[in-house]
């Protein structure tokens, strides 16, 4: 594999950083030159969830380790094959979904599924088995999702996700949002998004400059696991965001073998704060199928939640939530 410096990924765009992106556990424990025959956890992913893992973050991985926290986000084993106890949609979406692509499970939000595809496939993922082709985001079905919210004016903020909605070019992106602004009763956008961590070169003056021209308030949420996620890259990218008025949240899961320990929890919110990113959820896993290797118990993740409050001022703990198919909101496991 050629070694590129964070210089030199500097300099590259972010369609060719994702188009040289690792797509086989071969070529992945290669760059991390992780003997495969002495690791037999390893294994290929199915068909419908491959292996997908841009070199930027590749680059933040230990060499010869393979309980690297990130790696283990984004290595098949042969415990995604075993897994019997899992379900393919853990949070039963589809019975809220009154249209293609919209989510509406709280009163005042909806979410669009706008993109069918991610910059990384993370092995936990809650919709690994999603069929996006079904709910795909095209021109007719984005005026009847924006019929339905104009007529619904109780909600007053949509959520854009996927996929990874960033997967979109600005010129898509800014349709979408275009047709949004011109809904008075929305307040609030919000991207959840992992491209700034996976891939910060994602985050552009353009791509600012297209948020900057929306009436509504925005915030991206970021999703990182582990402080080591986070380097000088991912800080600038935050930093444009910021300085374009856009909030910048993060969200992470609760992993076994990955962050479920109180030093690697206190890590990360220290590190994404000095990254200008605000700790804001810390989601239990969501049981889906393939992917119950990485679940704590909850009684588990509350204690591991207390041991972390007494370590962070309250302004770095994030909400340790768990989210359950048809409650009117996420559920507070622990009061900080």
């Amino acid at each position: 594999m050629i070694s590129h410096t964070s210089s030199q990924w500097q300099s590259l765009s972010w369609q060719k950083i994702l188009q040289d992106a690792i797509r086989t556990r071969q070529e992945l424990l290669s760059a991390l030159d992780i003997d495969e025959s002495s690791f037999s956890e390893a294994c290929d992913a199915p068909e419908s969830f491959p292996i997908l893992v841009p070199r930027p973050f590749v680059d933040r991985m230990d060499k010869r380790n393979p309980d690297d926290p990130l790696l283990r986000q984004v290595l098949a084993t042969r415990a995604e094959w075993t897994d019997t106890l899992g379900r393919a949609d853990p949070l039963e979406e589809a019975k809220f979904s009154p249209l293609p692509g919209l989510i509406h499970k709280y009163a005042n939000r909806v979410l669009l599924i706008t993109a069918g595809t991610c910059a990384v496939n993370c092995r936990y993922c809650f919709r690994r088995h999603t069929d996006y082709q079904a709910s795909m985001m095209t021109v007719s079905r984005l005026e009847a999702i924006h019929e339905y919210i104009a007529q619904n004016t109780r909600i007053d903020e949509v959520i854009l996700s996927g996929g990874d909605p960033l997967m979109l070019n600005d010129s898509k992106l800014g349709l979408i949002i275009n047709k949004l602004d011109t809904i008075k009763h929305l307040r609030r956008l919000r991207i959840h998004t992992r491209l700034p961590i996976v891939i910060p070169q994602r985050v552009t003056p353009e791509l600012c400059q297209q948020l900057i021209k929306s009436r509504l308030k925005t915030t991206v949420v970021v999703h990182a696991n582990h402080a080591r996620e986070i380097d000088a890259q991912v800080s600038e990218a935050a930093r444009l965001l910021r300085d374009a008025g856009v909030t910048v949240l993060n969200q992470a899961v609760l992993l076994k073998g990955v962050n479920d320990n109180p030093n690697s929890l206190v890590e990360l919110s220290q590190t994404l704060f000095e990254a200008n990113i605000l700790p804001y959820y810390l989601h239990t896993f969501d049981p889906v199928l393939g992917a119950m290797h990485f679940e704590r118990d909850p009684v588990e993740a509350i204690e591991i939640f207390k041991q972390i409050q007494g370590r962070l001022p309250g302004y770095l703990l994030p909400k340790l939530v768990s989210e359950r198919p048809g409650e009117h909101a996420k559920t507070l496991l622990a009061i900080s």
